[in-house]
Parts: C-alpha cells; structure tokens; sequence
C-alpha cells in the first residue's frame, strides 16, 4: 500500500535537499518505494572520522534525513514532522565506497510516527540500525 500523502521521487527529495547539511555530506536519494525511501551518503574526506571510517554522527544524518522524510511525505498537506528521538546502533565500520539507508515506517499515528532505518555497506552488510521518532504537527 502506497504511505505518501504528497508528491514524491527522488527529483523531489534532491531539490528539497538543496544546501542543507545533507547535500554537503554528499547525500543521494536512490529510490522511493510504495513505503520507503533510499539513500546513500559516500565514505570520504568529508564524512570520515580521524579512523578512517564512517563517523557515526554521518550515519545519524542519513538515518535521520531519511526518516524525516519520510515521515513528511506521508501526512497531509498542511501537517508537519519533527524529529523528537533518535537511536543508532553502530554494527560495523565502513572505511570506503558508500553506505546506502533504507527507511520503512514502524508506526504511523495521528501524533507520532516511528521508523526504521537500516544502513548497509557496498557489500550489503548492516552497519547501522537506527529508530527515529516523529512529533505530527496539526495545522495551526
């Protein structure tokens, strides 16, 4: 069943990205689905920590950009999301290439949704699960 409430592909998701913290990270949409939506952030002088590997903080802003929007695009026109909790588990470590984010709904509510965020390495391999909690604002 499609979640989205809005007009959404990954044009959309890119523009809307347009000189925010995502977009300087490197951060690309890949896909949108009837219920999710992927993107992918590169392992590289911008998001490595001094090891040498993904700083987990970069794998929270793919999780988080993802559930967000998500989380936006599936209420209504007039409705906003904003973010009130947000978890990673931090499984592996990516020193190269790209890490890619999926974010499936866990619950939708009138007040709050839940997602899931699963963030995997080039070889498919988990390296971050993150939960991301969302405040529904009615129209005011």
């Amino acid at each position: 069943m499609r979640i989205w409430q809005k007009e959404i592909s990954v044009d959309i998701l890119t523009r809307g990205q347009a000189g925010t913290a995502a977009a300087h990270l490197g951060i690309e949409f890949l896909e949108v689905g009837d219920e999710h939506i992927t993107a992918r952030v590169p392992v590289d002088e911008r998001t490595r920590q001094p090891y040498g590997i993904l700083h987990g903080g970069v794998s929270v802003v793919l999780a988080e950009t993802l559930g967000s929007c998500g989380a936006h695009f599936s209420v209504p026109e007039g409705e906003r999301a904003v973010g009130l909790d947000i978890n990673a588990n931090h499984l592996r470590a990516a020193a190269s290439g790209w890490v890619t984010g999926t974010a499936r709904p866990v619950h939708r509510g009138r007040s709050t949704q839940v997602w899931q965020i699963e963030l995997r390495n080039d070889a498919g391999e988990l390296t971050c699960v993150s939960r991301l909690t969302m405040a529904i604002l009615q129209p005011r």
